[in-house]
């Protein structure tokens, strides 16, 4: 893989993947059908959540942000080293600062900064109903009593027309309207 290539999206999910295999975790890619979820990674009862993008490194930032819920830590992945370090450096002491940065460096893993938990241990958990009830539906994945690459519109989250009717757009509860401000 040249260095001066640019990465599509499935490169940078494939790189990452074999990685956190490497590192013990099953992983899951896409596993709702949906592309909801680029990477779900699980090592026992740890969920890690993994958004990659070859740019724009505010939207993935969001998008890992939207599904703190469901996992125990999240972390994104860039194709480029150089946004990583530049994502790095403007989310220092905000709420975004747990999330795990990552990009793929000549064909590998590069963390930026660690993903860290979202909720510290003996804390109250305000995800811990939406977490445990991801867990069962990977357990159900696990068992194959839900085939793979169901979709989840209505295992996840009920969705929500948001056009009124005009026009086809819909998206998740558990996330904000992309609409608002």
């Amino acid at each position: 893989m040249s260095p001066s290539r640019r990465l599509s999206e499935a490169e940078i999910v494939r790189v990452v993947a074999r990685h956190l295999e490497a590192e013990g975790y099953a992983v899951r890619v896409d596993p709702d059908g949906t592309d909801y979820f680029d990477l779900v990674a699980r090592r026992g009862p740890e969920i890690g959540l993994i958004e990659a993008k070859v740019a724009d490194s505010r939207e993935v930032l969001a998008q890992a942000l939207r599904r703190r819920g469901w996992g125990d830590w999240s972390a994104v992945v860039l194709g480029s080293p150089i946004s990583a370090a530049r994502l790095v450096g403007r989310t220092v002491g905000t709420r975004a600062e747990p999330v795990g940065v990552w990009s793929i460096d000549r064909g590998s893993v590069r963390v930026h900064r660690v993903a860290r938990p979202w909720v510290i241990a003996g804390t109250p958990d305000p995800y811990e109903t939406l977490r445990a009830r991801f867990r069962r539906v990977l357990d159900a994945l696990d068992a194959h009593d839900l085939p793979e690459g169901v979709r989840w519109d209505g295992v996840v989250g009920e969705v929500r027309r948001a056009s009124g009717g005009r026009r086809f757009s819909e998206w998740r509860l558990d996330e904000p309207d992309p609409r608002a401000p």
